[in-house]
């Protein structure tokens, strides 16, 4: 075996080739398995340099508040993996306005910097992206 990329590989057409991921988080924190298989799933894609965006909506606005304490529920805290997404140059986080009105929350609740938008204008965004991932 060599190092060389084998030969059927070389001219791949989709070698090199970014997409547009955007990943939406609906669900509540805990109570199912859903926010942390979106940490991990979004994680794996910048492993493959992909643009990658992340929106929370509805429930999943609940990902990125301030002050889980999940001791007495016995469970892993999801929250403070969102902190290290800038490490991963994940950096398109994006908060529905109304799921945080709806909720009572602000920006200021929230653990990390987020641009909030509407629903109308993340309805714009989702119609730029290639690939879009629901939970």
């Amino acid at each position: 075996m060599t190092d060389e990329t084998p030969e059927e590989f070389e001219d791949d057409e989709y070698v090199g080739v970014v997409k547009k991921f955007m990943f939406i988080n609906r669900k509540a924190p805990y109570g199912s398995i859903y926010g942390h298989e979106m940490q991990e799933t979004i994680l794996i894609s910048t492993a493959f340099e992909q643009d990658v965006s992340v929106v929370f909506m509805d429930d999943g606005v609940f990902l990125l508040k301030k002050g889980h304490d999940t001791a007495t529920i016995n469970m892993k805290n999801v929250s403070p993996a969102y902190r290290a997404f800038k490490g991963y140059d994940i950096e398109k986080l994006y908060v529905e306005r109304e799921s945080l009105d709806a909720r009572g929350l602000s920006p200021n609740d929230l653990l990390v910097p987020v641009e909030v938008l509407s629903a109308t204008e993340l309805g714009d965004l989702m119609e730029q992206q290639d690939i879009i991932i629901s939970a």
